[in-house]
């Protein structure tokens, strides 16, 4: 089961490194902050996938934080882009 857990995190961890060149070459912003909001969601699993392997369940509690920044992050993204369309008004 281990082996199991273990390929679908570096199965996973490949698909954070397509993420993190994407995030490079994205021509918006808002291209770059889905893939800054996928890298947290990939790398949330991964840290789950890996307590589970491990035997480690702190890696839950990081990975629940990971979760909570990259929603923090996409709220606080998508609240400066509209403010940016209306003119910045509060």
């Amino acid at each position: 089961m281990n082996t199991l857990l273990m390929s679908i995190a570096l199965f996973l961890l490949a698909n954070l490194v397509v993420a993190l060149i994407a995030a490079v070459r994205g021509p918006t912003p808002a291209d770059r902050m889905l893939m800054a909001l996928l890298i947290g969601t990939t790398g949330t699993g991964i840290l789950v996938l890996l307590a589970q392997a491990m035997h480690l369940p702190a890696l839950v509690d990081v990975a629940l934080v990971l979760a909570l920044l990259a929603a923090i992050g996409g709220i606080a993204f998508a609240k400066r882009a509209w403010q940016g369309e209306e003119g910045g008004h509060d």
